[in-house]
């Protein structure tokens, strides 16, 4: 089966045409990653308390456990 030459060049066009589009959009995920990571507050929690609070996980002096 003989190759069309036109067929050809419109499948070298479109794989051409696919690799900018993946360079392009791996840029892009790449550019809105390191956007969000400067965005994001990456202080580690910790189970030390302020002075003066009862933190999120710990039960209030004098309250009654609930079932």
């Amino acid at each position: 089966m003989d190759s069309d030459p036109e067929q050809a060049a419109d499948r070298h066009a479109r794989a051409v045409i696919m690799a900018i589009f993946a360079v392009i959009l791996a840029v892009a995920i790449s550019a809105a990653f390191i956007t969000t990571l400067e965005d994001i507050d990456t202080r580690h929690a910790s189970d030390v308390t302020q002075p003066g609070t009862i933190g999120l996980a710990k039960r209030a002096p004098g309250e009654a456990l609930r079932n």
